[in-house]
């Protein structure tokens, strides 16, 4: 099905759905919606649909085996792979993913404050490349409306971790960036079962100067007054870091009780790409704006967590994202420090069977290893 998928679908996504990718993205997101919807409900022609596609669904996406177990900050990840932020930003399509094998999901990114985002055409593939760009500006309805959402029920029994994606409102000043993710949490915490800090995202204007020790300090204060701990919060980073500016954000993992780090988020950089033009617009990829996700920063991001894993002693918890396609992408990732890994950009590319042939590379690469449970290939790399 992955084969097919590849050959024959996605470039019809991409031709018929992709004259715009974010129009895709988003027909994507209604049809899992509909495809998930409970089918009880109207109109009742649909129903074996719905029962037969999501029967079909668990079948050919998850895989189940206690090896890829673990328990991180008290939550129970059935296997070390999730849906990264920025794909379902306002739980549009939340009772899906648990379906199509992930072992935990992140929404968001969220602010407080609604918001529109970045005018479009905002989100561009680069297929030469195994990537996209996006500027989307953190597009969402606002902290409040997800609140909402989550409220309906749909976190009352929800089988898998779901964690929130906290961002800054483009309307608040930078010195007011404190009291802004403080408000989204106060909305959003009796809701997530963790939280991460986004200040790493290129397509909010100043939003990255929030990384520096000085800026980042006070929003961590002002969570945790509020938290108190309950629960886990994690920072998510750029892959543009220079590694002091690491060793400035890991200082405050103890003073404020952070429980991991995500690591990376886009990069801004533009060296090594095949693509040289946006086929959407044709502009010079070094001319557009906006993060680059995929392939690209698979290597970057691997760098990142082993240094911190090193920095850290493997102490603290790593989220590993960027340019995980494949088992040996996550592999990868896992033995260089990362618990956990997440994909987005990938699943785009690979299909909705790419979580669960993952999995069953992870499984070979334990045997492979003489290892018996996920855990124990954390950080093995070293």
């Amino acid at each position: 099905m992955q084969d097919i998928y590849k050959s024959s679908l996605l470039p019809l996504i991409f031709k018929r759905l992709g004259a715009d990718p974010e129009t895709a993205h988003n027909q994507t997101l209604k049809i899992l919606t509909w495809l998930t919807t409970d089918p009880t409900e109207k109109p009742y022609w649909a129903q074996p649909t719905r029962r037969f596609a999501q029967a079909w669904l668990q079948s050919a996406c998850s895989l189940s085996s206690p090896r890829l177990a673990q328990t991180l900050w008290g939550l129970a990840f059935a296997n070390p792979v999730g849906l990264a932020a920025g794909f379902d930003k306002d739980g549009a399509a939340i009772q899906a993913w648990p379906g199509l094998g992930f072992g935990f999901i992140e929404l968001g990114t969220v602010t407080f404050h609604a918001q529109s985002g970045n005018p479009q055409p905002r989100l561009f593939r680069l297929p030469d490349d195994r990537a996209a760009l996006n500027r989307m500006g953190f597009n969402n309805r606002g902290a409040a409306k997800l609140a909402e959402r989550l409220l309906a029920g749909y976190v009352k029994e929800y089988p898998i971790p779901l964690g929130v994606n906290l961002g800054k409102s483009k309307v608040t000043p930078l010195e007011q960036a404190a009291r802004d993710y403080r408000q989204s949490f106060d909305l959003l915490k009796d809701l997530g079962r963790y939280f991460v800090v986004n200040v790493s995202s290129p397509n909010t204007p100043g939003l990255r100067s929030l990384q520096s020790k000085t800026q980042l300090a006070p929003i961590l204060e002002a969570l945790q007054s509020v938290n108190q701990g309950h629960k886990p919060l994690l920072v998510k980073i750029s892959p543009d870091l220079a590694w002091a500016d690491i060793d400035d954000i890991l200082a405050l993992i103890e003073p404020y009780q952070l429980a991991g780090i995500i690591a990376t988020n886009t990069t801004i950089a533009r060296t090594g790409l095949s693509t040289h033009r946006v086929r959407q617009t044709g502009s010079p990829v070094t001319q557009t704006a906006g993060g680059i996700s995929g392939a690209p920063v698979r290597q970057r991001s691997t760098e990142v967590i082993r240094y911190i894993y090193q920095r850290t002693q493997g102490q603290v918890p790593i989220i590993g994202v960027g340019g995980v396609f494949t088992a040996d992408d996550a592999w990868d990732k896992i033995t260089a420090g990362a618990s956990l890994v997440q994909v987005y950009t990938g699943w785009v590319y690979e299909g909705p069977w790419m979580v669960k042939k993952i999995l069953q590379g992870l499984l070979g690469k334990l045997d492979e290893a003489g290892l018996e449970t996920i855990s124990e290939a954390v950080g093995i790399g070293h």
